[in-house]
């Protein structure tokens, strides 16, 4: 029964579609841990019984050549007895080569008697062979399965992680996006211009202070030029321009 388990166990993880497992799972790399697991403890499980129906099939494999073996030893002593009865009946000897005979006759019931035993092996050798058969194959195939389990996994982790990076390098690539002013580049430019106007602004009102005091200084020049005249009128009577 536990062997008949154990191959109903290989035969269904052989024929299992992983591609339609994985289409159905809700996490795919989990669902592929757990195949691992799976194929990697039923695979130990298998070569543990086929082990087992292979060390059984050799016992009876032995038990078989061994009455096959007696059997001929048997058949070779009815021989020798039956041919020691005719040479003592050749010269006379009737009441000893009855005895002998008596013994091929033993001999020979032994040698049908191993012979039954052999054949009677024969079937379940025959269907222990072809369990063992199936067995192997079944172990084979679980093992190229779970070579392809763990192929697909590698694969699934090097799309994802290949599938995090490009998700990483397109949000990168967004974040500085000249043409977004919602980007950190754009909003980044914004303060730069808001800085630049900034300047740009004191500039101005720099200058305009600078040209309101020239035109303070040439106020005062003016003044300037009108108490001289004033003096000079004082002093001299006359109003007119100071020549120079």
């Amino acid at each position: 029964m536990a062997k008949q388990s154990i191959f109903g166990r290989i035969s269904t993880l052989v024929k299992a579609n992983i591609n339609a497992l994985l289409d159905q799972a809700e996490d795919p790399q989990k669902m592929l841990d757990q195949l691992v697991r799976d194929y990697t403890n039923s695979i130990a499980d298998a070569e543990s019984a086929i082990a087992e129906t292979i060390g059984n099939l050799r016992l009876l494999e032995r038990d078989h050549q061994e009455d096959v073996q007696a059997a001929a030893e048997w058949g070779n002593k009815a021989l020798a007895a039956s041919r020691k009865a005719d040479e003592l009946r050749a010269v006379g000897n009737t009441a000893d080569a009855d005895k002998f005979d008596n013994l091929a006759k033993v001999a020979l019931q032994r040698q049908i008697s191993e012979e039954n035993e052999a054949r009677a092996i024969a079937p379940t050798i025959a269907t222990q062979t072809e369990v063992v058969e199936k067995l192997k194959d079944g172990l084979n195939g679980m093992k190229v399965k779970l070579d392809q389990l763990r192929a697909k996994r590698s694969e699934l982790l090097a799309r994802a992680k290949t599938a995090e990076a490009q998700n990483r390098v397109h949000d990168a690539v967004k974040s500085i996006d000249v043409l977004d002013p919602t980007s950190e580049l754009g909003r980044f430019e914004d303060k730069v211009r808001r800085q630049e106007a900034l300047a740009a602004g004191k500039q101005e009102l720099a200058a305009s202070s600078l040209d309101a005091q020239f035109e303070s200084l040439e106020d005062v020049g003016q003044l300037t030029e009108v108490e001289a005249r004033l003096a000079a009128l004082k002093t001299g009577g006359a109003g007119g321009a100071i020549e120079r």
